[in-house]
């Protein structure tokens, strides 16, 4: 296992949770996260419009793996600890880095607000 499994195993991830597709994005948990999945999964912003991997660090006997989550009311930064389970790059635990609340932004495509101005005085 090195470097560049793990980033691309984590930008899988990634890819799969902007996919919505959480099955596929915990294919890379261990068992232990799998048996506590609630727990992992109420971190996460779903649905998540961004996934970004942002740093990969070698460190001890695995890579910490930060990655960001951008959802409709909040970011996040999720630091990853994975290691080599069977030959493959595998998450063993995660945790929040740190959470910041979006404000939500109207969409601005049904015209609201815009037939008041100075012409209407």
């Amino acid at each position: 296992m090195d470097e560049q499994a793990v980033r691309e195993h984590a930008q899988a991830m990634c890819d799969a949770l902007v996919a919505g597709d959480v099955d596929r994005a915990i294919e890379s948990f261990s068992k232990e996260l799998r048996q506590n999945l609630g727990e992992v999964i109420s971190m996460l912003p779903l649905p998540s419009s961004e996934a970004t991997v942002e740093s990969v660090e070698h460190g001890g006997a695995g890579y910490n793996v930060v990655i960001r989550l951008v959802g409709e009311t909040e970011e996040v930064l999720i630091q990853t600890r994975w290691k080599d389970r069977d030959g493959q790059p595998t998450v063993v635990e995660a945790g929040h880095l740190s959470k910041t609340v979006r404000p939500v932004e109207p969409d601005g495509e049904d015209g609201e607000g815009e037939s008041e101005g100075p012409e209407n005085s």
